[in-house]
């Protein structure tokens, strides 16, 4: 929720879908991913610490997916633990941010991702071919 309030405060345009949990994640990436590969996200903000499924293991679903893999996983977690760092990574996480505990930092880290990801890179057209 405190994600979906920075995005709130700095007037981010573009849909935000939160899932509770591991699971629920997965869920709702295999429906996006029935309905059309142009429903899928361009971009995954991924915790690790989520229940009924991990963070880590919610990571592994998706980059062992043809599909899904090609979307760019940000690991934003409170997490500093090198082995969670490298496990990430060797999951082909894309980037492992550690959440900042001031609300303001955190804001502030919030826009340097949405301006990197959303303005800076250039993402894969999901409308193209699988």
């Amino acid at each position: 929720m405190i994600t979906k309030e920075a995005f709130q405060f700095h007037n981010v345009i573009c849909p935000l879908n939160v899932a509770e949990d591991g699971v629920e994640a997965i869920e709702y990436l295999r429906f996006k991913q029935q309905k059309g590969i142009e429903y899928l996200p361009n971009l995954i903000i991924l915790d690790l610490n989520l229940p009924r499924k991990s963070g880590q293991e919610v990571l592994e679903e998706i980059k062992s997916d043809k599909v899904l893999k090609k979307i760019p996983v940000v690991i934003l977690t409170t997490s500093k633990a090198q082995e969670d760092i490298l496990k990430a990574y060797t999951l082909h996480a894309n980037c492992f941010i550690t959440k900042p505990l001031d609300f303001n930092k955190f804001k502030n880290m919030i826009k340097t991702v949405i301006e990197f990801w959303l303005e800076v890179t250039t993402l894969p057209n999901h409308k193209g071919k699988q």
